[in-house]
């Protein structure tokens, strides 16, 4: 399966690299495609940075920590050709994973939640936003 991650998920995997974030990265990455756009590791650079200014240099060894598949993040596309988001800063993850054909859109963003589909390539793209730590 084709897994794009967004960088509220990153950043808890980063941040608790223990118990459940650990077993869902190891689940996710055993038997999956994990796709990761630039737009999405660079918001997660940016947050580390801001929240965790000592930090910035492990982020380099955790993206090293997994396999993924690095994607394409378009800078300008058409907001009418996606569905509507209620954040408009989230739209280029979306129409990243769109673009990708990912199966599935894994986030910790509730934003996500009133995606509307407008066309048939986008109605095929699940996603997965309610996950729990231990």
């Amino acid at each position: 399966m084709r897994i794009m991650l967004d960088a509220n998920l990153l950043a808890s995997m980063f941040l608790f690299p223990n118990g459940f974030m650990s077993r869902l990265k190891e689940a996710l990455c055993s038997e999956n495609q994990i796709l990761l756009c630039a737009y999405v590791v660079d918001e997660l650079k940016d947050v580390v940075a801001s929240k965790f200014p000592a930090r910035p240099a492990d982020i380099d060894w955790f993206l090293k920590s997994f396999t993924y598949t690095p994607v394409y993040a378009p800078e300008r596309f058409n907001s009418d050709d996606y569905p509507e988001i209620r954040d408009i800063a989230d739209l280029p993850v979306l129409v990243s994973a769109i673009l990708e054909d990912a199966d599935v859109l894994i986030t910790g963003d509730k934003g996500f939640n009133d995606v509307k589909s407008k066309s048939r390539k986008s109605s095929s793209l699940m996603i997965l936003w309610q996950y729990t730590a231990d």
